[in-house]
């Protein structure tokens, strides 16, 4: 086990102790935490830090701990990803240094014996299923919260990857022994209990999505020439470019447009579809009217500038992104895809919903937007009511009550 790169998050190694050292007394560290402080050290884990939402939800928490006096340490299979600069101040890194899932049950074995924290949080499929056979393993007394992000069945029914196609029942077994399963919607609630999770074990706990920076992070200079020739509305969207976020509907539905033939279309994200979707632009004509610059670390400039935000996904758990864009203003447009946008858009009435799928509907619904947007001159904003379920002390406070409710 290995620490990450960053000098001033990075934790000292593990003693190295075999796998299967006796369960002896806690670490240094771990004696040395302050007595009587309920969950005071928590472990957040996760496989790396790519540039994802739920990598960096998972962030927004640690920082939220922090922030309430929790010592926190965050536990990565391998201490890679767009997002390994951004660790919040005071959250050391510990790098397993196993890389796969499967590597992994050994090194967090010894890091539960070892650290002993009080509660560990894990995040995505893989993370959640390795963190419950490790507990059971390391025998230790830490409570262990299991977060799904996505609707169960659609993300291993979609995925192409066969071992994703056996998580549902892995996770049927395996979900139950920790001490609560986090759902990030109330949709992906519903999803885990029908997957057979037993719902006494299931709570909804909503992002921690809007931060305290984010207005000010947002109001950098937006350097995109769509943005500087003023020769048409723009559109964003912001995700990976995976099957997932469909944006090969979104492109189609730009080229469809009639009432805005000149609106253009920023996607910002990266991904192995990149190449199908730039010749999917060529083909239907716009590529002079779409721009994937990729990943951006900072995508709220170009979000608040744009006309319109869409989500254009297939299915999702609790998109940031499009509560993101709520928080900055911008008018929205989403798929009504399960589970998350018609929960976020209450119904419809935070933004449009739409038929999943649907070229033509999206590409009325986005003309609609965008004339509605031209008559009202500037961004007619959201109230608050539309994104302040969103925030940080509420999540915090939300995975607290989960690990503490009594099973």
């Amino acid at each position: 086990m290995t620490t990450a790169t960053p000098p001033r998050n990075a934790t000292p190694p593990l003693d190295g102790a075999p796998d299967g050292a006796p369960d002896g007394a806690p670490s240094p560290a771990a004696a040395a935490a302050p007595s009587g402080t309920g969950l005071q050290r928590v472990a957040l884990f996760l496989p790396d830090l790519g540039g994802g939402g739920a990598e960096r939800v998972c962030l927004n928490l640690a920082r939220g701990l922090v922030a309430a006096g929790h010592d926190v340490e965050l536990l990565v299979m391998a201490a890679t990803g767009a997002y390994l600069d951004r660790v919040p101040p005071g959250v050391s890194v510990v790098d397993l240094g196993s890389g796969r899932a499967l590597r992994s049950v050994g090194p967090l074995r010894r890091y539960l014996r070892q650290r002993r924290p009080d509660l560990l949080i894990a995040h995505l499929p893989t993370a959640n299923l390795v963190a419950v056979l490790a507990r059971a393993l390391a025998g230790v007394r830490t409570r262990l919260i299991v977060t799904v992000h996505n609707h169960v069945g659609i993300q291993a029914r979609r995925s192409r990857r066969p071992a994703s196609k056996i998580i549902p029942l892995l996770g049927r077994l395996a979900y139950a022994r920790a001490d609560a399963v986090v759902a990030v919607s109330e949709g992906v609630a519903r999803s885990v209990v029908a997957s057979g999770v037993p719902a006494r074990k299931v709570t909804t706990v909503l992002n921690p999505v809007v931060m305290p920076e984010l207005q000010a992070w947002a109001s950098e200079s937006v350097d995109h020439p769509f943005f500087a020739d003023g020769a048409g509305e723009v559109v964003a969207a912001v995700g990976r470019l995976v099957p997932q976020k469909d944006f090969a509907t979104l492109l189609r539905a730009l080229a469809a447009l009639e009432e805005h033939p000149r609106a253009r279309l920023v996607i910002l994200g990266e991904g192995g579809q990149r190449a199908a979707l730039e010749a999917l632009a060529r083909e239907l004509g716009i590529e002079a009217r779409v721009s994937m610059p990729g990943f951006v670390p900072n995508p709220y400039p170009i979000m608040r500038a744009a006309d319109l935000f869409v989500l254009s996904s297939r299915w999702e758990g609790l998109p940031t992104v499009l509560i993101e864009a709520l928080a900055l203003g911008t008018p929205v447009v989403a798929t009504d895809c399960p589970e998350g946008p018609r929960e976020i858009l209450a119904d419809g009435r935070y933004g449009r919903l739409v038929p999943v799928g649907d070229v033509t509907a999206l590409a009325r619904t986005i003309d609609a937007a965008l004339s509605e947007r031209a008559r009202a001159g500037a961004a007619p904003g959201h109230d608050d009511g539309a994104w302040q379920r969103f925030t940080m002390p509420q999540a915090v406070a939300g995975y607290l009550r989960a690990a503490e409710a009594p099973r």
